[in-house]
């Protein structure tokens, strides 16, 4: 009688944790912040120099906001009216391209293996639907604590696209892509046992609650377990549906085609112009 009671005990509590692991949801809400190493032309003024860092550096942080399930998830940037990216004054255009937009949507079913990414840029709007990243994370024992949560560290090695704009003898601007090794590092906490987190990174056995690759940060501020609204989790519809890789020949044509505007108006004004891109 005693082995049959300790084996129902036993039974029940898997039950309770099943159950308990199958029903988790909240909002995560992420600060996003930058890096960047920018050395501007040492004949602008400092009045100009001064409104163009401040425009960047409030460009390049963002706040998003993560709703998610065990199997679903919405991530969207928070909403600014007053989201400049251009300054002219003293010959000087400065452009930031690829920033993103409020009305950006990014959903993702771990279950179903996919995403459907809602973009809006130059104008246009674009569904980008295709499988999620399969990334071998390398598992390690580090672990330090966000907020009320202890994380574990993993890492992911891949490579990515840099563009430089180099200037010729003849005064020409041409961008020269290359490639470099990226080490991506990100903390987790197993006691919220979802596999997803911010922007498109998921896959570790806890929620991702802050993840660097090099050049940018995104950070956990805040977790809201089982909110009293519930939450709004929706799948895009609107925009034109293309790949991953359709999208980023897109925007690849696309960027190539203001570089060849900018320096056509450039030339046919006689000022310089500055081009910064940021993410996308």
């Amino acid at each position: 009688m005693k082995t049959i009671f300790l084996l129902f005990i036993f039974t029940l509590s898997l039950g309770v944790s099943d159950v308990f692991s199958q029903n988790i949801q909240g909002i995560a809400t992420y600060k996003s912040q930058r890096k960047m190493d920018i050395q501007l032309d040492s004949t602008m003024n400092d009045g100009m120099k001064e409104q163009i860092m401040a425009m960047l550096k409030k460009q390049s942080e963002r706040t998003y906001f993560l709703e998610f399930t065990n199997d679903e998830s919405q991530y969207k940037q928070e909403v600014k009216l007053d989201d400049d990216s251009v300054i002219e004054g003293g010959g000087m255009k400065l452009v930031i391209a690829g920033n993103g937009g409020g009305n950006d949507v990014l959903y993702k079913n771990l279950k179903e293996n996919r995403y459907a990414d809602q973009v809006e840029i130059f104008g246009k709007e674009f569904l980008i639907k295709d499988a999620l990243e399969n990334r071998d994370w390398v598992m390690g024992k580090e672990t330090k604590n966000i907020g009320e949560y202890t994380c574990f560290k993993a890492t992911y090695t891949t490579t990515r696209t840099v563009m430089v704009a180099e200037s010729s003898s003849d005064g020409e601007n041409k961008e020269v892509t290359s490639q470099e090794e990226v080490t991506l590092t990100a903390w987790y906490t197993p006691q919220i046992p979802v596999k997803n987190g911010p922007a498109n990174y998921d896959g570790l056995p806890g929620l991702i609650l802050e993840v660097n690759d090099g050049s940018e940060t995104i950070l956990c501020s805040k977790i809201v377990l089982n909110p009293e609204k519930g939450l709004a989790i929706k799948e895009p519809t609107k925009g034109k549906v293309v790949t991953a890789t359709e999208y980023e020949e897109i925007m690849e044509k696309k960027m190539k085609e203001m570089n060849e505007q900018f320096e056509g108006d450039g030339r046919r004004e006689g000022g310089n112009q500055m081009r910064i891109r940021i993410g996308g």
